[in-house]
C-alpha cells in the first residue's frame, strides 16, 4: 500500500473521531450488539435520522455495508479523498457514482498487558485495523488470500499472552498484524512478524503505519520459521493456519489464513516441535491449535508427544501447559469450516465440502478434534535427569469461563505454580509454605440435621473457572495455607485433629496441593500472589 496515502487516511480517521466508542454512542448498545451478530438494520435505522457527518459516513460505509456518494466520501476523508481511498483499495466504484467498501477499516479496542485492561495511547483507546470484509459484509465466498480481521481467536490469543518483559518477540503468521502491534506496544524491544501471504504482510504493514508503529515491526515473508533461521526470541506467539483440512480434489479453495497445506494436524505439530528451537533461555511460546483424536486414542496425549519430540530435538527441558478449551465431533468441525468459506447448507458446494472432510477424517479414523492453547517455556534445568526427560508437561481439559481481567498474568502465575509443584520432590512440597489464592471459595452441601457435609467443593474463577471435589482433610489444609506453616506442619496437625495416619495425610496433601497448583488455587510463598 502507498504509505503516503495511509498517513493521510490516519489523519482523516482521527479528524472524524472514527471509533467504536463514538459509533456505539450514536446508534446505541442494542444496535451495536446486533451489528456484531451481522444484523445491520437497527444501526442503519438510527443513522437514517441523523445528520450526515464524517463519522456517520464512515460507519455506514465500513461497518454497515452501505454505499455512499463520492461527495460524502470526500467530505468524510478530506485529506485522502475518494480517489485516494480507491487507490488504497479501501473502496470500489458501484453504480451511479457511489462507492462501497472493498476492505474493512475497523476500530478495535486496545488490550493491555496480557489482556489485563484497556490501554490508552496518545489519548486513544482503539486502533484502526484494515482487513478483508467479513462474511456479513462480503456477500460471497472469501478469496484464497483472504486476510482476517480481529476475530475471537485473535482476542483469545492476545488475552493469554504472558507479560512482555523486553527482548525480541516473534509473531508467527501475523495476518493483519494486530498481535505484532500488541507485542511492540507492551514492551518487546524488537518485533518480527512473518507470514506466508505477501498480501497479509502488506495489510499488516499498513496497519502498523496507520497506528503509529512505523519502523517498530519488521515484516518478513516466508513459511513457518524459515524467515528467522538462526535467531532466537524471548517470546514467540502464533495463531497459525491450524484448521484441519482434507487434502483432496474436492476440498475446495485453499484459504491461506486457515489452511497450512498439511495433512491433519501436522501443521500444528510442526509449529510446536520447531518453536522451542527458536526460544532464548527462559523464553516462552504461546499458540492456538487444533489436534485430532483417533479412535481409541487421546488428542491431548498426541500434543504431549509433540512437546516431548521438541525437547528431544533441542536437548533441553521444556515446561508446557496444554489447555483444551473445547472438543468437537468431526461433523460439527466440518460444518464450521465449510460455512467459514461462505458455503451454506442446501448448496451443492456445502455438501461437497462436508463429504470431503468426513472422508478425510474417516480415512484416518479421527473421531474428535480438540481446540485450545499451548503454552511452552524453556526450563532452567538439564534436559534429562537420571536418564528421564526433565520436562514438565501438563495436559488439561478446561472448559470453564476465562477470567475477565488479568487473564494472561493469572495464567502465567498458575503455570509457574503448577510447574514448581510438579517438579518438586514430595519432601520439597511438604517443606514449602503454600498460600491460597485470594478468590478461592469453598462450598459445602449438608443434609438437614447432619453435622458433617455430604460434599465439599473448592471453587475458583481465575484463571479458569474450576470446581473440584475435596475431602475434609484437603479443605481444611487449604484453609490453613496462609504462608505461616509448611504443608508438613499442616498435615501433621490435621492428622492429629482428624485422627488419621500422619504418613497417609502427608501423601494425600502432597497430591492435593500439586493438583490445586495447576488449578490456580495455591502457590508457594513468595512466588507472587495468584
Amino acid at each position: 500500500m502507498n504509505i503516503a496515502l495511509v498517513v493521510k487516511l490516519r489523519e482523516d480517521l482521527a479528524g472524524a473521531q472514527y471509533s467504536l466508542t463514538g459509533l456505539t454512542a450514536l446508534w446505541g448498545a442494542a444496535a451495536e450488539g446486533a451489528r456484531r451478530r451481522g444484523v445491520f438494520a437497527p444501526a442503519r435505522r438510527v443513522l437514517a435520522g441523523r445528520e450526515r457527518t464524517p463519522l456517520t459516513t464512515l460507519g455506514r460505509l465500513f461497518l454497515l455495508g452501505e454505499e455512499v456518494s463520492a461527495e460524502e466520501l470526500d467530505a468524510a476523508l478530506p485529506t485522502l479523498g475518494s480517489a485516494g481511498a480507491a487507490e488504497l483499495g479501501l473502496v470500489a466504484h458501484g453504480a451511479n457514482s457511489v462507492f462501497y467498501a472493498a476492505l474493512s477499516v475497523n476500530p478495535v479496542p486496545l488490550v493491555g498487558k496480557a489482556g489485563e485492561q484497556t490501554l490508552q495511547r496518545g489519548g486513544a483507546t482503539e486502533w484502526w485495523i484494515i482487513s478483508d470484509l467479513d462474511d456479513e459484509l462480503r456477500g460471497g465466498p472469501a478469496g484464497p488470500d483472504h486476510v482476517m480481521g480481529v476475530g475471537g481467536a485473535t482476542r483469545t490469543l492476545i488475552s493469554q499472552l504472558p507479560p512482555v518483559t523486553g527482548g525480541a518477540a516473534l509473531d508467527l503468521g501475523t495476518g493483519c498484524g494486530i498481535v505484532a502491534m500488541h507485542l511492540a506496544e507492551l514492551g518487546a524491544e524488537r518485533v518480527v512478524a512473518t507470514d506466508i501471504s505477501e498480501r497479509a504482510l502488506k495489510l499488516a504493514a499498513a496497519n502498523a503505519e496507520l497506528n503509529g508503529f512505523a519502523g517498530r515491526i519488521e515484516f518478513r515473508l516466508g513459511s513457518l520459521f524459515e524467515p528467522v533461521a538462526g535467531e532466537d526470541f524471548s517470546l514467540i506467539v502464533s495463531n497459525p493456519p491450524f484448521v484441519i483440512t482434507p487434502r483432496s480434489a474436492s476440498e475446495g479453495a485453499r484459504y491461506e489464513y486457515r489452511d497450512g497445506g498439511m495433512t491433519g494436524d501436522e501443521l500444528a505439530a510442526t509449529v510446536v516441535r520447531e518453536a522451542p528451537g527458536f526460544l532464548a533461555p527462559a523464553g516462552a511460546f504461546v499458540c492456538l491449535a487444533n489436534w485430532e483424536t483417533e479412535w481409541g486414542g487421546r488428542g491431548l496425549e498426541r500434543v504431549r508427544g509433540w512437546i516431548l519430540d521438541a525437547a528431544e530435538r533441542n536437548g533441553s527441558a521444556l515446561d508446557a501447559w496444554v489447555i483444551e478449551r473445547d472438543r468437537v465431533d468431526t461433523v460439527q468441525y466440518a460444518e464450521t469450516w465449510a460455512r467459514d468459506g461462505g458455503a451454506r447448507p442446501g448448496q451443492p458446494e456445502f455438501d461437497t465440502l462436508l463429504e470431503a472432510w468426513l472422508e478425510d477424517f474417516g480415512a484416518r479414523h479421527v473421531v474428535t478434534i480438540g481446540l485450545g492453547a499451548i503454552h511452552i517455556r524453556r526450563a532452567a534445568v538439564a534436559g534429562t535427569q537420571d536418564g528421564r526427560s526433565a520436562s514438565v508437561i501438563h495436559v488439561d481439559q478446561a472448559t470453564g469461563g476465562l477470567a475477565a481481567t488479568e487473564l494472561g498474568a493469572a495464567l502465567n502465575a498458575t503455570f509457574t505454580a503448577g510447574v514448581a509443584a510438579e517438579r518438586a520432590s514430595d519432601a520439597e512440597v511438604l517443606a514449602t509454605r503454600w498460600v491460597r489464592a485470594r478468590d478461592v471459595r469453598e462450598e459445602r452441601i449438608h443434609t438437614p440435621g447432619e453435622e458433617s457435609p455430604n460434599a465439599i467443593a473448592l471453587i475458583t474463577d481465575r484463571p479458569i473457572e474450576r470446581r473440584v471435589a475435596a475431602d475434609t482433610l484437603l479443605a481444611a489444609a487449604l484453609g490453613a495455607c496462609d504462608g505461616d506453616l509448611t504443608l508438613q506442619q499442616i498435615a501433621d496437625a490435621l492428622a492429629t485433629l482428624l485422627e488419621v495416619d500422619a504418613t497417609a495425610a502427608r501423601e494425600a496433601l502432597v497430591a492435593g496441593v500439586r493438583e490445586l497448583a495447576w488449578l490456580g488455587m495455591v502457590a508457594a510463598e513468595g512466588a507472587g500472589q495468584l
